[in-house]
């Protein structure tokens, strides 16, 4: 990395902590959620917007580098290894069947709903293909930090919001490699689908996750000990490598990474050392959560969207929510006996993140998309993620007006 972009990057980084923090603090006085306002300082002070009318040495003062988007995907390690420590195995597994279902429910019902709707509306079948995809998988980082500002990330609803995520991420990665592969086939890789293929292919994904996460249970406990790590700091530095080291193989066995630090927060919340392993990670996320949010709004840039894009762009924001709303919301309130929790789950799962934006990026860089639906798709992410934290933080804000100093949960 040369010098001066190296200090381009770094740069970068204060002005988007720095951005992130203020708008926190103001969002914090409004009474509306801290993250959205770290979201929206980084579309502000972003290259597409203020960062870039300030030059330095021919790059904008706020250039999204490789290594900014680096640091922003290991914030989404660190929030979801952060929610792995809120869950033990054993309350996953209880857990499991209503997390199967509202999972698969929350990547099946988009990916049809999306590929009839954009077949209808005059697209091919690869095109519809991947713009369904783009609908599959959420982002749950923004509806843990609303569940965690609230103090709700320990209610059912939460705990089948993450649960139901995890599984929800694990299956649309399967189905994005199996669109990525039709993708590179072209319309020869559409003609020739093996329905066995595809089913083989999902398998091994949900395989791999399965025997990531008894591996994390059964070795992590024993290995991260006090016994065995006796030096200050030891046991919060091999926690953080553990949780990296699992996101890491996650990332290289076609899983998101941020499924491996899931795995091994997991595998410490039901150990002796999860409290000092809480006070570390939360100082940790201090830094590493605003980042994350900011840089993911630093990357919306809306200078290119006309009347085209707007109309595609209102029909995709449409479909990403009834279909995750109706999808996830209605299996849950069946499986919690509750209407309002139910729906809680589905607000909490509208959220999309960065398996759309890469199904966006494969499809520009093949050439099947277009640049207007390119943009759609981020429009959608983007819209999709300011949408989430707006809507679950008026539904808690109307539970606590219902039950002022006492949550219905803490009824229950």
């Amino acid at each position: 990395m040369s010098e001066v972009h190296f200090i381009s990057t770094i740069i970068g980084v204060g002005i988007l902590l720095f951005a992130a923090k203020v708008m926190a603090e103001l969002f914090l006085r409004l009474k509306l959620p801290i993250v959205l306002g770290e979201l929206l300082a980084g579309i502000i002070i972003g290259p597409f917007a203020l960062g870039g009318l300030f030059i330095y040495n021919g790059v904008s003062a706020v250039e999204i580098t490789e290594e900014i988007k680096i640091l922003g995907e290991i914030g989404a390690i660190v929030i979801l290894f952060m929610a792995g420590l809120e869950m033990t195995p054993k309350e996953f597994l209880k857990g499991g069947k209503a997390a199967f279902i509202v999972a698969t429910a929350g990547v099946v019902v988009p990916f049809f709903a999306g590929l009839v709707v954009f077949q209808m509306f005059g697209f091919d079948a690869l095109q519809s293909m991947l713009i369904a995809t783009a609908l599959t998988a959420t982002s749950i980082a923004i509806s843990i930090q609303v569940l965690s500002e609230f103090d709700k990330i320990k209610t059912p609803e939460a705990r089948l919001i993450i649960a139901a995520a995890v599984i929800d991420d694990i299956l649309a990665i399967a189905v994005l490699s199996v669109v990525t592969s039709m993708v590179g086939n072209g319309a020869e890789g559409m003609e020739n689908i093996d329905i066995m293929n595809v089913t083989i292919t999902i398998l091994q994904v949900l395989g791999f996750f399965a025997i990531m996460l008894v591996v994390a249970v059964l070795v992590i406990p024993k290995f991260i000990t006090p016994r065995l790590w006796k030096a200050k700091g030891s046991v919060e530095g091999i926690a953080t490598a553990s949780f990296f080291g699992a996101a890491a193989l996650a990332g290289l066995i076609g899983l998101s990474p941020i499924v491996g630090a899931f795995a091994v927060g997991m595998a410490l919340s039901a150990t002796k050392i999860v409290e000092k392993i809480h006070l570390y990670i939360e100082k940790l996320g201090l830094i590493f959560a605003p980042l994350f949010f900011a840089i993911i709004g630093a990357q919306v840039d809306l200078r290119g969207v006309n009347l085209e894009i707007l109309a595609l762009s209102g029909v995709i924001i449409a479909l990403a929510i009834v279909t995750k709303l109706g999808g996830c919301g209605l299996p849950a309130m069946y499986f919690l006996k509750s209407k309002t929790q139910g729906i809680r789950v589905g607000i909490g799962m509208i959220s999309r993140g960065e398996v759309g934006l890469i199904v966006a990026g494969v499809g520009i860089s093949t050439g099947v998309l277009t640049s207007n639906v390119y943009s759609t798709i981020v429009i959608m992410v983007a819209a999709t993620t300011i949408i989430t934290p707006i809507w679950l933080k008026m539904e808690y804000r109307r539970d606590q007006k219902k039950n002022p100093g006492q949550s219905e949960e803490k009824k229950q």
